[in-house]
């Protein structure tokens, strides 16, 4: 047989059309491959981006945050969401407030005062986490302190952002302890459990299953550990909430609304296998151990979120008398710069799902 001679004019028109249906194929397939780059291109234009401020470290509890991220619900909503750390629950605020992130999670009773403070700065929350907050006073038995009075004559470690201990004055009030007896230590949040482990303080300002735990890692027995939550001691507050840019709601409230329809999503699958959510942050935390951020993240589920008012009402939601209840509780406390405000001046519940989804 002789070979091809590329020379040569085809012999035939069979060989002349096989050539030509060749060449259509090619262009054909490259015409795809160029129309699905530029419907992926065009896909991600029309997303809508979100900077989102957690409040604290990649630990347990921000596993419900998390797990839309690593399971595509966030993008099934037409979002490109970015989630970043920080330094405790008043840095969200701050980041919000200045625009540089658009949605956070930070705590509510914060946001209230910052509000009153800077009222041309509306932020608002859209979505209650934490019905029951977390906020607590851990101490030590062997250094005295087993209740709320005996902080007087002890030293207390307080880093000054935390959520916690901006609660100090109506832990303060409701216990009726004389403040002025009490040595108030501002230390970081890197320090704080290693100097109650070292008896540097006596006991410390932080959340629950942060501080609790942390004391556990550093080697202290935990039947000389006191945690005083101060919801079980007078402080009837709400705890963190998710917050919103004014701007940014107003311009993008379908993105909004969609952030918080995956956030329920990762929040359930969250609650029903917290062991498999917890994997969502350990692979933003090197460090973290996988036996330590289950144990967080199980307390606050039991203990912060999913509490009898949630298993009644649903998720997200507040419940106006109780609302109200709070604010006058801050007020004990603070003196308002502007009038009173109102729930509605804080809490936006209109970017919320449905109530049938966000039953228990």
């Amino acid at each position: 047989m002789r070979a091809f001679d590329a020379g040569q004019p085809a012999r035939s028109g069979k060989s002349a059309t096989s050539g030509i249906l060749v060449k259509s194929a090619v262009v054909l397939a490259l015409a795809a491959v160029v129309a699905a780059g530029a419907a992926t291109t065009d896909a991600r234009a029309q997303e809508t981006s979100i900077k989102f401020s957690l409040d604290f470290k990649f630990e347990g509890p921000s596993a419900p945050f998390l797990v839309p991220l690593d399971k595509g619900y966030y993008k099934a909503e037409g979002l490109n969401v970015t989630i970043d750390s920080a330094a405790g629950s008043l840095e969200p605020i701050n980041r919000v407030a200045s625009g540089t992130y658009d949605m956070g999670f930070g705590d509510i009773n914060s946001l209230i005062k910052f509000r009153d403070a800077n009222p041309g700065t509306p932020i608002k929350a859209v979505f209650m986490v934490y019905n029951k907050p977390p906020f607590a006073i851990i101490g030590r038995k062997s250094r005295g302190v087993v209740k709320p009075k005996d902080l007087e004559g002890k030293k207390l470690g307080a880093p000054a952002p935390d959520g916690a201990y901006a609660q100090w004055p109506i832990f303060v009030e409701a216990n009726g302890i004389d403040a002025s007896k009490v040595t108030i230590e501002n230390v970081g949040f890197p320090v704080r459990e290693p100097m109650l482990a070292a008896g540097q303080v006596d006991a410390i300002t932080g959340f629950s299953f942060s501080s609790f735990i942390n004391l556990k890692e550093k080697g202290v027995a935990v039947d000389d550990i006191t945690v005083l939550l101060m919801a079980d001691y007078g402080v009837n507050l709400y705890g963190n909430a998710i917050i919103v840019n004014p701007k940014f709601a107003a311009e993008h409230p379908n993105a909004v609304k969609g952030f918080l329809k995956a956030y329920i999503k990762g929040l359930r699958d969250t609650i029903k296998s917290p062991t498999t959510a917890v994997e969502s942050v350990l692979k933003r935390n090197d460090i973290a151990k996988k036996a330590t951020e289950l144990e967080r993240l199980t307390m606050a589920l039991n203990d912060n979120i999913v509490t009898a008012e949630v298993k009644k009402d649903g998720f997200g939601g507040v419940d106006a008398a109780r609302f109200a209840k709070a604010i006058d509780q801050i007020g004990l406390t603070y003196k308002w710069k502007n009038a009173k405000p109102k729930m509605e001046d804080i809490f936006d519940a209109s970017y919320l799902p449905p109530a049938a989804d966000r039953k228990f």
